[in-house]
């Protein structure tokens, strides 16, 4: 066998092995988790005017469009008060679970159906952050995003200990709370599809897909339950990971995408040639919380130029930088210091932390599990936990949340 034939066996094995990127794909999952949570609780007080069923943008402009683009809301079955509040807070308290990585697989489910519900209802209140959001909430379902950094994850760590075993695929969401949960989801989509709330569409659509969603979650608890099913459980935990690791690539590519094309339309614009292009935003009353520090800023017009011209620069090359780490590491750290002015100097919180933690994606492993290691440290413990020891057929081998080394996507460890 040939150089060649070595190198692409060892990378269809691991691409099937293994779910890569653990860390990033639970930093994505936080961070999108606590951006929506947040953006949910402060504008609370405004939600009614925002999406609810006597907004400026009513219930029945809402019902037209949607049965045109066939976008997916649960706030189009009802325009009573009641449904919206029940939706609102299903959107609230699938961020929490799903930060804090309690029946992730459920959760993202959940936390997808908040998001496009809210969104799709009134389409005209979203920014580009908003836009990304929507589409990682969706990219998040096929990822295994609690591997680490998890409730489930210390419960799949505590599961291994005491049963002094490990279980392909095992992800925690063992117990009598995960049959209890995807039997309800059952019944709630028995009652959505015999009362024709989702339009089925070309080949079904979202009905179609919640359904299946929910056949595979049974069809993997059931191979999990089953002693002689340990190959059916190696094939769904093969399939889980190519999905997962599809997803976490489709999620790198949209990153890439958004700041290629960003750069690149900015070099069609006028104001972005002749270098002047910042000074504008940060005088316009909507984008200046801080009227001093946008002055302070634009007192310099050298300042504006290396900003403007910075700016465009990292965001065309930053996907070519993917194939030198170091080069990479450095224009992350710039691409997220950006961020973090954006949101404090022009007011845009939400839509830093949303491209903040798409770029979390491309964070080196080894600086993660440092973070992690700090985390942990600092509350005693945290998710990761100790690793413990059980008994093998070779004296005392580890065991922990943590995944084995060398299973992590290379993103410059």
């Amino acid at each position: 066998m040939n150089r060649f034939s070595l190198a692409l066996a060892h990378a269809i094995a691991r691409v099937t092995e293994t779910a890569l990127g653990p860390y990033q794909t639970a930093v994505i999952r936080i961070g999108f988790a606590a951006t929506w949570l947040m953006f949910l609780l402060r504008e609370f007080p405004h939600r009614q005017e925002m999406y609810g069923p006597d907004g400026p943008w009513s219930w029945d402009l809402a019902r037209q469009l949607i049965a045109n683009n066939r976008a997916f809301t649960a706030l189009m079955w009802s325009d009573s008060q009641l449904w919206f509040e029940c939706v609102f807070a299903l959107a609230v308290l699938s961020s929490v679970l799903l930060m804090i990585g309690w029946r992730t697989r459920t959760m993202s489910v959940l936390f997808m159906i908040g998001v496009l519900s809210l969104q799709n209802r009134s389409v005209f209140m979203g920014d580009g952050g908003d836009n990304v959001l929507h589409l990682m909430a969706v990219y998040l379902v096929f990822t295994r995003c609690g591997q680490v950094w998890s409730l489930d994850a210390r419960r799949a760590r505590r599961g291994r200990a005491a049963s002094g075993r490990e279980i392909p695929g095992d992800t925690g969401e063992s117990g009598p709370v995960g049959p209890v949960l995807w039997a309800l989801l059952g019944l709630a989509l028995v009652a959505v599809t015999l009362t024709g709330k989702i339009d089925g569409g070309w080949l079904g659509g979202w009905l179609t897909v919640f359904w299946g969603l929910w056949a595979v979650q049974g069809l993997w608890w059931a191979a999990g339950r089953r002693p002689r099913t340990e190959q059916s459980r190696i094939l769904l935990d093969v399939v889980a990971n190519l999905a997962h690791n599809a997803a976490l690539a489709v999620i790198m590519a949209e990153a890439c995408l958004i700041y290629a094309t960003a750069g690149w339309y900015k070099i069609q614009g006028s104001r972005w040639q002749d270098g002047t292009a910042v000074y504008y935003p940060l005088h316009l009353d909507y984008f200046s919380p801080w009227p001093a520090l946008s002055d302070l800023l634009t007192a310099h017009g050298t300042m504006v130029l290396l900003v403007t011209y910075g700016t465009v620069v990292v965001q065309v090359a930053f996907p070519f930088t993917l194939f030198n780490r170091r080069v990479k590491n450095v224009l992350l750290a710039v691409m997220m210091t950006e961020h973090a002015v954006i949101a404090v100097v022009l007011g845009l919180p939400f839509f830093s932390l949303a491209m903040i933690a798409a770029d979390a994606v491309f964070l080196p492993t080894s600086f993660l599990r440092r973070v992690g290691g700090w985390a942990a440290r600092t509350r005693g413990g945290g998710f990761p936990g100790r690793a413990r020891t059980v008994p093998g057929p070779r004296g005392q081998r580890p065991l922990s949340s943590e995944p084995a080394e060398g299973t992590h996507v290379g993103f410059g460890a």
